[in-house]
């Protein structure tokens, strides 16, 4: 352990280690397969990196998202510690040098998605490298019991079979009992070896808040919460609405989701990270992996359909240990709209089989043909010919994938380009230059090279954000300088493409698997029910509710979500309380040498306010427990046994 101090104190300037991390530590070093469960904050990185580092050779880290590894690259690179990543959009040729540097020995750390197993080039490099850990990030993934299952991460099990002596850590912040059993099940763990830290968050207070309003209770909420937020919403478009109105209520806010660029992502991250904005509004393509410790409030403005999901996201405020809140508005119908997502996410059958019939019309697929033919699908053309809503559609798309038909594809994001067209002694000196077109000519060259010479990629909505102009705005500007000639503009098109997998087939011989429909449909009821059983009940403790459903025992009320609050100011105690407090006041009768006034058994009680002590002390005397004479209580034993003396 002492290697793995010094290797802690050097590079992060810590003297011990927190948590489980050691125990992680020494499984891991002992070439142990592990599994740790660490909730959000918990320091997991450190699990995988000490390790790692106090080993030759070097460490396979894969994880889901593109963002989390830039940021552990660039986080390890500061430390002087050698890092690299590859992910989508990166040049072949870049991709080979990053492989064979890996290989000779360049870097510690090697960064990729789960995707990239998949690859036949990177797999044969991967046995020419010195591999001493595979680490498995967000592994819940793996799990078809989990809420986040990525087909993607089964290839895991293959890469064991390259390097079948790497021990594997496989690290989550959710997961219920099932999916700890499945986790190490589908990463082949020649025995259960697992490491848990308490979910409970003693700083984070609780909150589900009903409202006819969400947006107006969510300003009122961050008027009277100072610091940090985010808001999470479900849809991209919202995002943007509820930015607005933050903003003009003057609350200094930017928003995110999946549809941005990364270099729009990236910056509207950085103003928040960096405290220039002080609320991000979001769907749930933001938060994993950003470490920004000192959150004081996360609000869902819409519940999202798990518990794991709420919890990983909840768990984002208060990661410094300091006072935070989780606030999850309602309403009235989110109970049924939560139930309407189950018909969504599993239409009928019959449906998915339409679907298909449907899509090998619409791309000309004739019968027989199609094994691994890619086509450009349009989906919004496909939903107004078809008279079908894209929701459904997507989620037939997406069981028919795994059940090995079709693989639809939504992102294929080809980036505007842009050229200049005329010489830089021309441009300036045009009379149809007008003020915002000059603005967007100039921050293009800022921040852009070549652009006279070649085409060069570039994002409308970063120039937009550096000159405060609407993105729909520039665009307009970008298409009427290619009019007069003084650019070429190309603007993006995003296309989604679908792959057959296999041969198209009749309807009536399309077969889905029980294991990736009903059985998916069961599991995904339950996390539903689950969800809504959290969001409505107004009678136990929500950070008891959340613990046990990760299955962890807790035996006391967290005394600071609403529910307590609410209890609190009712004098209502739970059972477990009420039970624990009466035995308590027993064993007080018991061991006094003599009768006890009122005040002195509730002198050393202070946890009780004086209702909740009165009815405690009422009930007790309603069951026969205790009795009160002459202003002292007794315990009725002790009662009746000095009646019969007498």
């Amino acid at each position: 352990m002492t290697k793995y101090l010094e290797i802690l104190k050097k590079y992060w300037g810590y003297d011990d280690f927190r948590g489980i991390q050691r125990e992680i530590i020494e499984s891991v070093g002992k070439g142990q397969d592990t599994l740790g469960l660490m909730p959000t904050g918990g320091g997991k990185s450190i699990t995988f990196q000490v390790p790692a580092l106090a080993m030759e050779g070097i460490c396979i880290v894969i994880t889901p998202l593109i963002a989390l590894m830039k940021d552990q690259v660039a986080n390890l690179r500061s430390r002087g510690i050698l890092a690299a990543a590859i992910y989508s959009g990166m040049k072949n040729e870049e991709v080979i040098q990053t492989l064979d540097n890996a290989i000779f020995g360049g870097y510690k750390f090697l960064y990729i998605s789960p995707e990239r197993l998949g690859n036949e080039l990177f797999c044969a490099k991967l046995t020419k490298m010195s591999v001493n850990l595979i680490t498995v990030d967000e592994s819940h993934c793996i799990s078809q019991w989990g809420y986040d299952f990525r087909p993607a991460y089964l290839q895991i099990a293959n890469v064991r079979k390259l390097l079948p002596h790497v021990p594997i850590l496989a690290l989550t912040a959710t997961a219920t009992p099932h999916v700890v059993v499945d986790i190490q099940k589908r990463l082949l763990f020649e025995h259960e070896n697992c490491f848990r830290m308490s979910f409970e968050r003693t700083n984070l207070s609780y909150v589900v808040r009903e409202t006819s309003d969400k947006v107006e209770e969510a300003i009122h909420i961050l008027k009277h919460i100072a610091g940090s937020a985010i808001i999470y919403v479900r849809s991209r478009s919202k995002t943007a609405e509820i930015e607005k109105i933050l903003l003009s209520a003057g609350i200094a806010a930017t928003s995110y989701h999946a549809g941005l660029n990364n270099e729009v992502k990236d910056m509207r991250q950085k103003l928040w990270q960096y405290d220039k904005v002080r609320v991000m509004v979001s769907t749930n393509a933001f938060g994993m992996g950003i470490d920004k410790p000192d959150v004081r409030c996360v609000i869902h403005v819409d519940t999202p359909d798990s518990v794991e999901a709420y919890f990983q996201e909840a768990g984002r405020a208060g990661r410094d240990g300091h006072k935070a809140y989780a606030i999850l508005l309602k309403t009235t119908k989110d109970a049924a709209l939560l139930r309407k997502r189950i018909a969504e996410k599993f239409p009928e059958l019959s449906y998915i089989k339409e679907v298909y019939e449907n899509v090998c019309q619409f791309l000309h697929m004739a019968m027989g043909d199609g094994y691994q033919v890619t086509r450009q699908f349009d989906l919004d053309k496909f939903c107004v010919r078809y008279k079908m809503f894209p929701i459904p559609v997507i989620s037939s798309l997406q069981i028919l994938g795994a059940a090995g038909w079709l693989q639809y594809n939504s992102n294929n994001d080809n980036r505007s380009r842009m050229m200049i067209t005329v010489t830089k002694s021309q441009l300036f000196r045009l009379d149809t230059l007008t003020e915002e077109k000059d603005m967007i000519i100039r921050t293009a060259l800022r921040k852009y090279t070549g652009l006279f010479s070649q085409y060069v990629t570039i994002s409308e909505s970063m120039i937009a954000e550096q000159i405060n102009l609407d993105r729909n705005i520039v665009y307009q500007h970008l298409k009427t300088m290619d009019n007069y000639g003084i650019i070429s503009y190309i603007p993006a098109k995003k296309t989604c493409t679908i792959t057959f997998l296999q041969r198209r087939e009749e309807k009536r011989h399309i077969n889905i698997p029980k294991e990736v429909y009903q059985v998916q449909l069961h599991r995904y009821k339950i996390r539903v029910e689950a969800m809504i059983a959290y969001m409505t009940s107004e009678k136990k403790c929500r950070s008891r509710l959340l613990l046990y459903y990760f299955g962890e025992k807790c035996n006391h009320n967290c005394g600071q979500c609403d529910v307590c609050i609410e209890q609190h100011k009712k004098g209502t105690l739970s059972k477990e309380m009420e039970a624990k407090y009466q035995q308590l006041i027993m064993e007080q009768l018991e061991q006094a040498p003599g009768p006890l006034t009122l005040r002195e058994v509730s002198r050393q009680w202070t946890a009780l306010n004086n209702l909740q002590f009165n009815r405690l002390i009422t009930k007790m005397r309603n069951k026969n427990i205790i009795a009160l004479r002459d202003g002292c209580l007794f315990n009725e034993i002790d009662k009746k046994m000095g009646e019969k003396k007498k």
